[in-house]
C-alpha cells in the first residue's frame, strides 16, 4: 500500500457480513497484517470475501505485550490492520493501547468510519439524541452497578450501556429498584440481523419481554435510559426543606427513607425529588 507504516482501525460487521464499506475490504486485504480480536471469529468474514491476510490476535489479555511486537513491525514500515469481533475497535473494545502507543511514536492512525452498535442503537431508539452519554459495560458488582445507574439517571441525558445475556435481566432489576419511575428505556438486541429487535417503555415492559421467552435473553444487549427532569408536585414545603439539608451527607435514598418517616410520606416519591434535587445543585 501506498500508506506503509499506518495503523487502521477497520469496523466489522455487528450483523450482517454484508453491513462492511469496499473501503474496509480493500484495506483488510492490503495490509500486511491484521490484528483481531479473536482470530477465529474474524477468520469467518475473511473466509467469505476470500481475503488471505495473515491475522494475529490482539485481545483484552495480551493487548500490552502484542502493542509492542506490532509497534515495532509498523515502525519497520508494516501497515496493520485493527478489528474487533464486531463493530469499531476500541469502544468496549481492545485497541487502546496500541493506539495510544502510536500516538507516542508519531505513526499515522486512521480510522475507517462503518459500524459500531452504539451509533446503531442511540439512531433508532427514540430517546433524544442531541446529548448522550456511553458508558460501556456496567459494573458486575451490584453496589457499584447502581452507582453507575444512578449518576446516568442524574445526568437527565440519554445513557447507554452495553450489556451481556447473562447479566441483561439482573441489570433491568437494579434499574427498577435504583432508578426513578418516570424513567424512559430502550432495549435493542441483534443490531442488523434478522431478528432485530427494539423494546421500549418503563422498566416492567422490558422485563416483561425478557421473561416472555428464553430466546429474548440470548445475543448482545444495547440498553438506553434517559429521566427526564420532573419535579413531583404534592411535597410539602418542610419535607422538601428537610430533605435538601440531608442530602449533602447521605445518599438520596436514606434521605429520602428519613423524610419519609418522619412526615408519614411517600417514600418512592420523595426519592425521586431527591434525585432531581441533588442534580440540579
Amino acid at each position: 500500500m501506498s500508506d506503509a507504516g499506518c495503523l487502521y482501525i477497520v469496523p466489522t460487521p455487528i450483523g450482517n457480513l454484508s453491513d462492511i464499506s469496499a473501503r474496509a475490504l480493500t484495506t483488510l486485504a492490503e495490509v500486511d497484517l491484521i490484528a483481531a480480536e479473536d482470530t477465529r471469529h474474524s477468520a469467518r468474514l475473511l473466509q467469505h470475501y476470500q481475503i488471505s491476510t495473515r491475522t494475529i490476535s490482539l485481545h483484552s489479555h495480551n493487548e500490552a505485550q502484542r502493542s509492542t511486537l506490532l509497534i515495532e513491525r509498523l515502525l519497520s514500515g508494516q501497515s496493520i490492520a485493527l478489528i474487533s469481533d464486531a463493530g469499531t475497535p476500541l469502544i468496549s473494545d481492545p485497541g487502546y493501547t496500541l493506539v495510544n502507543l502510536c500516538r507516542s511514536q508519531n505513526i499515522t492512525v486512521s480510522a475507517l468510519p462503518g459500524p459500531c452498535a452504539l451509533t446503531t442503537a442511540l439512531s433508532a431508539s427514540g430517546l433524544p439524541t442531541d446529548t448522550f452519554t456511553f458508558f460501556g459495560f456496567l459494573p458486575v458488582k451490584q453496589q457499584a452497578k447502581a452507582a453507575k445507574l444512578l449518576s446516568a439517571a442524574n445526568s437527565c441525558v440519554t445513557s447507554i450501556f452495553y450489556e451481556s445475556p447473562r447479566r441483561v435481566t439482573d441489570t433491568l432489576r437494579a434499574c427498577q429498584q435504583e432508578l426513578p419511575s418516570h424513567t424512559r428505556y430502550v432495549l435493542a438486541k441483534e443490531l442488523s440481523k434478522s431478528y432485530e429487535t427494539y423494546v421500549s417503555g418503563d422498566i416492567a415492559d422490558l422485563l416483561a419481554y425478557l421473561d416472555a421467552d428464553a430466546s429474548h435473553q440470548k445475543g448482545e444487549f444495547v440498553l438506553m435510559l434517559h429521566c427526564p427532569n420532573q419535579v413531583e408536585e404534592g411535597i410539602p414545603e418542610r419535607a422538601a426543606a428537610l430533605l435538601n439539608q440531608l442530602l449533602p451527607i447521605m445518599p438520596p435514598k436514606k434521605a429520602a427513607g428519613v423524610v419519609a418517616e418522619h412526615y408519614d410520606l411517600n417514600k418512592k416519591q420523595l426519592y425521586e425529588y431527591s434525585l432531581q434535587a441533588k442534580n440540579d445543585g
